[in-house]
């Protein structure tokens, strides 16, 4: 018998590790055959504990399993949900980026290799970067990470610059409220991402890589060093990938934790041992980036989405998504909803659907009031807006932005201006103090939101003009991005903030 139990940051918050002690101790008792594997997650975060039992007919679940659960589970005789394949939040699936994530050992590479593993690399070897980098062109891959930028188009770059060394650097960073994807994969699938890594490398001629992790993620940096040992050790990485003669190796750097490190050119002046502040572009990091030199930073998801490409075919993923948002999305659903977790799906399902038919509507009962799409600086959805399509330019054309794709979900109890007010004074707390708009404007931010809840008319306006100054004035996201949930929040909720819709118009 073999069961599986989550070793995955948010199933261990919720008592994975008592529930895998207690099941091994009462397999001891009894004298059992059991192998208790540590999987990752199936991100039905709503179901964790989630323990899975195969006998050899396939697994069957078990959800919000406790320690005192047990001797049931063992026995066959506790509440189960079938088989876990056919759950109907997992059914509905498109996996594609997740497809071996919570099915098997994360550490196990022979594990990795019999679920598809390993074979977009051996393909990539074969080629040239110049090949390699037109089979992503092709995929229509995006940058997962906020911006959306042609994935290809950025290999390119660094591929077609010369210098001595290049690098290849993975943006885990992850500091968006909401958002876990990049967590769930480097803790359920690490080798998908080096061996994402290692076809970027064979693309632009970079031989080093770096996985920038925040030390708020202590599972995620034991399980990548970990892997990334594993993978060197059966020459995977190294001076002889795969017996190619090509040259590709990797290490995990921890940082501290600051949001604005999430923005490419801070992460990597952090990287560097340095003070985590934006770079001004030019030059782009393509051209000089970590220690001056050519660096593709791509998002986890970005760089774990490669291998399937190769495996399968630029094509086949192409063929998935709505204009140019090409592929799978890995949504990741929270705040007040009956069903959170991570849901992977390919472009184009309406927000609505994901708000009501996946997130099952509020955990509360209570009606949805709003979604906040892309992080604490994503803008508001309102239900009438809730036909929009789920894809980059779709979301531009109502005013927002997909972000790292995650969506947290209020109920109409929420105060949008308490909303907007959080939003405003999180810039001013993680600014890292480069931008002047972005220094100031905040602090100037919350004591105009501040003016508005005390019911002082004039300073809506002066909010419209301060958010237009920090648009057009933050050289990064954080400051860039913040009147996306003000504005939103005061177009869609005027009465939050004691204005009318015209006014707030």
């Amino acid at each position: 018998m073999k069961v599986y139990i989550p070793l995955d940051s948010a199933a261990v918050a919720l008592g994975a590790d008592d529930v895998a002690d207690a099941i091994r101790a009462e397999a001891s008792a009894r004298g059992l055959d059991v192998q208790v594997i540590r999987n990752g997650t199936r991100g039905m975060v709503f179901l964790e504990p989630l323990v899975e039992v195969d006998c050899g007919a396939g697994r069957i679940g078990y959800g919000n399993a406790s320690p005192a659960d047990a001797g049931a589970i063992l026995d066959g005789t506790a509440d189960d949900l079938g088989p876990v394949e056919d759950i109907p939040y997992l059914a509905k699936q498109t996996r594609l980026t997740f497809a071996r994530c919570g099915v098997i050992d994360p550490l196990s590479l022979s594990d990795y290799e019999a679920h598809g593993g390993l074979a977009g690399l051996r393909r990539a070897i074969a080629m040239s970067g110049e090949e390699i980098v037109e089979e992503v062109k092709t995929s229509g891959l995006r940058g997962r990470g906020g911006a959306g930028f042609p994935t290809g188009i950025k290999w390119d770059t660094v591929r077609q610059a010369q210098a001595d060394q290049k690098y290849i650097v993975c943006n885990a960073d992850e500091g968006d409220s909401g958002t876990f994807a990049d967590r769930m994969i480097m803790e359920g699938d690490p080798f998908c991402l080096i061996e994402g890594m290692a076809i970027a490398g064979l693309a632009t001629g970079a031989t080093r890589g770096f996985v920038y992790l925040r030390s708020e993620y202590p599972v995620a940096i034991g399980v990548m060093e970990e892997a990334i040992r594993r993978a060197r050790g059966a020459k995977v990485l190294g001076d002889d990938v795969l017996a190619s003669g090509r040259t590709f190796d990797m290490e995990v750097r921890v940082g501290a934790g600051a949001y604005v490190c999430g923005e490419e050119t801070s992460l990597l002046n952090s990287l560097e041992g340095k003070r985590g502040v934006v770079r001004a572009k030019p030059p782009l990091p393509a051209l000089e980036g970590a220690f001056g030199k050519p660096t593709v930073v791509n998002n986890v998801i970005s760089l774990a989405t490669v291998p399937v490409i190769f495996e399968k075919g630029a094509q086949h993923y192409a063929d998935f998504g709505l204009g140019r948002s090409r592929g799978t999305i890995p949504l990741q659903i929270a705040g007040n909803v009956a069903r959170g977790g991570l849901f992977e799906t390919a472009f184009g399902m309406p927000l609505g659907d994901i708000v009501n038919d996946i997130g099952g509507g509020t955990a509360s009962g209570r009606p949805v009031k709003a979604v906040q799409v892309g992080g604490p600086l994503g803008a508001y959805f309102a239900p009438h807006q809730f036909d929009t399509p789920f894809g980059y330019e779709e979301f531009d054309g109502e005013g927002g932005l997909i972000g790292h794709a995650g969506l947290t979900i209020f109920d109409d109890s929420a105060d949008m201006l308490g909303m907007a007010r959080f939003a405003m004074e999180f810039c001013a707390v993680e600014s890292c103090g480069k931008c002047t708009p972005c220094r100031i404007g905040a602090v100037r931010g919350v004591e105009t939101l501040d003016r508005i809840a005390a019911g002082d008319p004039a300073a809506q306006e002066v909010l419209t003009d301060l958010c237009d100054t920090m648009t057009s004035g933050s050289l990064c996201a954080l400051g860039g991005f913040t009147p996306y949930p003000v504005m939103s929040a005061l177009r869609l909720f005027p009465e939050d903030f004691g204005a009318t819709k015209e006014a707030a118009e």
